[in-house]
């Protein structure tokens, strides 16, 4: 290599270590300055508001459809301070050791620890391709001699108790709209639709929910409540028809999400199986 190209090459590297440095000893003169730690992004009354945080706050925000911006970054430190000044005051005012507080914050942890503890599963069992082609393979040679696929337009109503579909269920069949009851009872997002989930296939509700719609006529409500991971349903029949399949490109998704489910819900009625329950 030509020699003044080489020195040329070794002062530029000299060059950037210095600035480098540089930046680093003006990043920790200013963290010392204001007296927080290197990793803080601010801190009210003492306690910190790491980079990592905001770092979970920015994720967040853009899979909610945001660009990561400056500004962004603004309102996410500001919304983490503006949550910590009103805890600080709920401590200070005594309402931490509630029986509604301990309540919710023992829910919280529960529901955060089950997410924890289904995703640590679902990384631990990964869907592999040959799963996916696996099942795409089954569903193909399911569809019989015409090689057409069957959809389902399906309504259904989510209630927390066996008790409260059935009480559902008694006015459904006094005559009460099922969309308009959806609206009001129903505990699932879609009840602003009238409990509309659109077009579906089999495979892609939960076992117990398919097992009941496929027997189902058009127009007809399940004739019992249907008990699921998230609570009991009433599933409505809207219409069926009958599509050319996808490619598996097209199904891989829909493929994996619903192995994913399938998954979930036998290592779920596993644990279910070797405890202990008990339901007044």
């Amino acid at each position: 290599m030509n020699p003044a190209i080489q020195l040329f090459k070794s002062k530029c590297n000299v060059l950037l270590a210095a600035s480098f440095l540089s930046a680093a000893l003006i990043g920790v003169a200013h963290a010392q300055q204001s007296g927080l730690p290197i990793n803080a992004a601010a801190s009210v009354n003492g306690t910190i508001i790491t980079n990592d945080m905001v770092e979970q706050g920015i994720k967040m925000a853009i899979s909610q459809g945001q660009k990561d911006s400056p500004e962004l970054r603004k309102v996410v430190v500001q919304k983490y301070i503006e949550v910590l000044l009103l805890s600080q005051r709920a401590e200070r005012d005594g309402l931490a050791n509630s029986e509604k507080a301990n309540t919710q914050l023992m829910l919280i942890r529960q529901n955060y620890l089950a997410d924890l503890e289904l995703s640590t599963f679902m990384a631990q069992n990964p869907i592999s391709d040959a799963d996916i082609q696996a099942e795409y393979n089954k569903e193909i040679a399911s569809l019989g001699p015409q090689g057409m696929l069957v959809e389902y337009k399906v309504s259904d109503i989510a209630t927390a108790s066996e008790a409260d579909a059935q009480a559902v269920l008694g006015r459904l069949k006094k005559g009460e709209p099922f969309d308009q009851l959806a609206k009001s009872v129903s505990l699932a997002p879609n009840r602003v639709q009238g409990g509309a989930v659109g077009w579906v296939q089999a495979g892609q509700l939960p076992p117990q929910i398919s097992a009941v719609l496929v027997n189902l006529s058009k127009g007809q409500v399940s004739q019992a409540p249907i008990q699921v991971q998230q609570g009991w349903y009433l599933v409505k029949l809207e219409d069926k028809r009958s599509t050319k399949p996808p490619t598996l490109e097209q199904a891989k998704t829909a493929i994996r999400n619903g192995l994913a489910q399938r998954k979930q819900f036998e290592f779920l009625s596993q644990i279910a199986k070797e405890s202990k329950i008990i339901i007044q």
